[in-house]
């Protein structure tokens, strides 16, 4: 009869991983039950303030009546027509805002970080231009543009661009020059270490202003149709206030929440991907 073999031995590395990994999860657990539990005592001193006349509904609204708002628009649709039809209008809007803003800020910043005589040049005008009350090229645009969908997307763009820019040109700026010595030695061509060397570099710089530039996308859009349009969530915002609706003016504001929550759900996935190349930081666990 054969004596039973041994359990094999759990090595001290594994188990630390194993610690890390259930430290990690505890974090994980205590974080969202924080994070629910902050949402349900201001949303519940939020009702209880207004039930109980501490704070005027008529102008503060309710969140039960929130809720009650948002019902009736999936249900019976808005004045402007279909709830859905409404946040897809202030999504093309963005997006196309978004899309058309990265491209042209990250463009301009790698060339500008790149040739400095371009920056030399054009960097008073960058200044100008930055400085403009929004508001007021999203009033110019509306003249130029009309009260569809370009006069929208045109302003979520001067949004997005600024934001993308500057991370871009400071990105490029930063690159070290050691790597990009050792690559032109190595027979890189100017093109190719804006590629491979700059380009990765500055990663990371741009990754960052697209957490925040899709936010101000959406406030392009959404000002955009506030200050004049036929479709979208800027004007359910616009029909409410004119009418002393809080509760409307809040549910959209709910919905914009939740589409920047998702947007940022997916850019952050988009950046663990594209950085996976990168090394932990130490406070790569205390994410936002």
């Amino acid at each position: 009869m054969t004596a039973p073999s041994a359990a094999p031995a759990i090595s001290p590395a594994a188990q630390d991983a194993g610690t890390v990994k259930a430290r990690a999860r505890r974090r994980r657990i205590l974080v969202n039950v924080a994070r629910v539990s902050v949402a349900i005592v201001f949303l519940g001193g939020w009702q209880l303030t207004t039930a109980v006349g501490i704070l005027d509904p008529f102008f503060f609204g309710q969140p039960s009546a929130i809720a009650d708002q948002l019902a009736q628009w999936v249900q019976y649709g808005t004045d402007a027509g279909s709830l859905w039809e409404q946040i897809g209008i202030t999504l093309e809007e963005a997006f196309l805002g978004f899309g058309i803003g990265l491209v042209l800020g990250v463009t301009c910043g790698v060339a500008f970080g790149r040739v400095r005589l371009l920056s030399e040049i054009f960097g008073p005008y960058i200044k100008i231009m930055n400085s403009i009350p929004r508001i007021v090229l999203g009033s110019i645009f509306l003249v130029w543009l009309g009260l569809g969908i370009p006069s929208k997307v045109a302003l979520a763009v001067v949004l997005v661009f600024f934001a993308v820019f500057f991370n871009a040109y400071q990105g490029t700026r930063e690159v070290d020059r050691n790597y990009m010595a050792n690559a032109r030695i190595l027979g890189a061509s100017r093109g190719q270490v804006t590629r491979q060397v700059v380009l990765p570099s500055a990663f990371t710089w741009i990754i960052a202003s697209m957490h925040v530039s899709f936010g101000f996308a959406l406030i392009g859009a959404i000002v955009g149709e506030f200050l004049g349009a036929q479709r979208g969530l800027g004007l359910l915002i616009q029909q409410a206030q004119g009418s002393f609706n809080p509760n409307g003016v809040f549910a959209a504001m709910v919905i914009i929440a939740a589409v920047a929550l998702i947007t940022e759900g997916f850019i952050g996935l988009l950046e663990k991907k594209l950085l996976a190349w990168r090394p932990p930081t130490v406070s790569a666990g205390a994410e936002l």
